[in-house]
């Protein structure tokens, strides 16, 4: 009994002495807002106070055009990247830029969102369904009734040739049994004309310009508790999701500290924060925030972001060949 006691002392004083030993300079590329970042990063200190976090902040395709040319220099800065998605993530851990930690707690999470090899892990789900106008006159249920009459000329989408988000919404679609890229094909018959960010299609819908769009939860989530018209559908078949994962570099200059920060985000307490962010936490125990549905009730489409790597190119230019370019 004694043996057990002094081990179990021991193990805690070993816990104790290497989360006292997380110190140092810790170099965060992100694309998260500014105001998230900042949140993130107080939240983080305030559990690590003698890390000193140095974070640099644009949208994810600015944030890799920067790390790539310093990878082109020899001279990557970051430990850690929190980016937008897992596609990006594939890229980078098929060049060998990605540090595996397998050791990262994962247990609760449903294993499509992480990286069987640890090289990236989901910290949040940005879904993409449909908004509508509450003055439109059909209610949407599923992504076939944005092809209904109803819907014809009041249409916004984002671009998948400038969101991310849409990228993904793309191939995620375009490989379901049910909808495939015949979707798409009728939503240009539709006179849909795809264009700019999530925020756009938003104002467009919100605003009464348009009545139906795809657009990323968020946006009509929050606004419609403020009294926007809006309201937000997770269509039947399902939501396709950016899952703004973390990774480590291969090149870390404070593995100790980057292995932390992950821990801390897939952490209770750190989907907790994403939740109190007002963002649907990736971990299935955490209530998502006000006007979301039980994480139970969401049903993910499939999506396998080693082929939309593969077939990005591909797919941006079927998009193209549909909508014009």
């Amino acid at each position: 009994m004694t043996k057990t006691i002094l081990g179990i002392v021991a193990s805690l004083m070993l816990a104790t002495s290497v989360a006292a030993d997380v110190s140092g300079k810790l170099v965060l590329y992100t694309s998260q807002p500014n105001s998230d970042a900042q949140q993130t990063v107080d939240a983080f200190t305030a559990k690590y106070p003698e890390v000193e976090v140095e974070w640099i902040r644009d949208g994810t395709t600015k944030v890799m055009a920067k790390l790539r040319a310093e990878f082109e220099a020899g001279a990557p800065q970051p430990d850690v990247l929190l980016i937008a998605d897992m596609v990006t993530m594939e890229g980078l851990e098929a060049e060998g830029r990605l540090m595996p930690y397998p050791e990262a707690d994962v247990s609760a999470y449903d294993p499509a969102l992480m990286d069987a090899e640890g090289h990236y892990f989901s910290t949040k789900l940005i879904t993409t369904g449909i908004v509508y106008n509450t003055n439109a006159p059909m209610v949407p249920t599923s992504y076939a009734d944005l092809l209904r009459p109803e819907a014809k000329d009041k249409l916004a989408m984002p671009s998948p040739l400038t969101s991310g988000a849409a990228t993904i919404h793309m191939a995620a679609i375009t490989t379901h049994p049910d909808l495939g890229w015949e979707i798409y094909e009728g939503l240009a018959e539709q006179g849909a004309n795809p264009q700019g960010g999530n925020g756009g299609t938003y104002k467009a819908v919100a605003g009464g310009e348009k009545l139906y769009g795809f657009v990323v939860d968020f946006l009509p989530i929050r606004n419609k508790l403020e009294g926007a018209p809006v309201e937000f559908v997770f269509p039947e078949e399902g939501v396709s999701a950016v899952t703004e994962p973390v990774a480590i570099l291969s090149t870390a200059q404070n593995p100790d500290a980057a292995k932390a920060f992950v821990d801390f985000l897939i952490s209770p307490e750190g989907q907790q924060l994403a939740a109190d962010m007002g963002y649907l936490p990736a971990h299935p125990e955490i209530a998502p925030p006000e006007g979301f549905p039980a994480r139970s009730e969401i049903r993910l489409l499939d999506f396998d972001p080693a082929k939309a790597l593969a077939d990005d190119t591909a797919n941006k230019q079927r998009f193209l060949d549909i909508f014009g370019g």
